[in-house]
């Protein structure tokens, strides 16, 4: 191929790119009945029925999807009727300045004194868009309600995990469990999240390198503490139970 020929391949790219562009519309909605990932599949698979649907996208602590599409073989009024027709994935207008309140839980087990609940609040308190924090530490647990427009799960999590502490997923039910174990360092890895999240009956998975350390959140209707230590090892990860804490703060 010559330089001739390759220049205009180029060119010709991205004269169809510039194009694609122009004739590209994007709308964001609210969907307050959007509230798991199976919602947003049947959201996108709703949206995708229409012609000249380029993307969608959903976030799920938003309750938002955003849609790209074709103006010339679809329109905003059309997406919004397909969604009404669903009956439970009404949308409604949504607006980036708008207060989206959201709350969860944490399971913490590396929060064992007050010292500790004092360091994470501390940390979360510099998150503008949380609003409140309730650490429970006889449970090892913190509640946080945040804005779910300026900040999300992720991020609040990081924040903790990089004060050395290993959060995963907290709920009240009578079926679920934790587990928190020592791993060695070059363990502490997403490889090793990626491995013990398949494992049968294992909701949530975290690591922290600084403390060497995974904490699992699990189904007791599914696993027990026992065989969820087996399956672990199983997939050769170096998995111990953590000798009783003894405070030094």
């Amino acid at each position: 191929m010559n330089k001739k020929t390759l220049l205009l391949i180029t060119l010709l790219a991205g004269i169809t790119a510039s194009l694609h562009a122009m004739t590209v519309d994007t709308l964001t909605v609210r969907i307050k009945g959007m509230k798991c990932e199976e919602c947003a599949h049947k959201v996108m698979t709703a949206v995708r029925q229409l012609p000249g649907i380029d993307n969608v996208k959903s976030n799920i602590e938003r309750r938002t999807t955003t849609v790209t599409f074709d103006p010339a073989l679809t329109c905003r009024d059309s997406i919004e009727a397909r969604l009404a027709a669903t009956g439970r994935f009404k949308a409604s207008p949504y607006s980036p300045d708008e207060v989206i309140r959201r709350g969860f839980g944490l399971r913490i087990d590396d929060m064992h004194c007050q010292n500790c609940a004092n360091r994470i609040t501390k940390r979360l308190s510099q998150i503008e868009a949380i609003d409140s924090m309730s650490p429970h530490l006889d449970k090892h647990y913190i509640f946080i309600r945040y804005d779910a427009n300026r900040t999300c799960k992720a991020d609040i999590r990081a924040a903790i995990g990089q004060l050395g502490y290993t959060p995963v997923n907290y709920y009240s039910g009578p079926k679920v469990s934790y587990a928190y174990y020592n791993i060695p360092a070059e363990q502490a890895t997403q490889e090793t999240v990626d491995e013990v999240i398949i494992i049968t009956g294992v909701e949530d998975v975290n690591v922290n390198q600084q403390k060497q350390s995974l904490a699992v959140t699990f189904f007791t209707d599914e696993t027990n503490a026992d065989q969820l230590l087996a399956d672990i090892r199983q997939a050769g990860i170096k998995a111990e139970l953590p000798p009783a804490h003894e405070c030094k703060e």
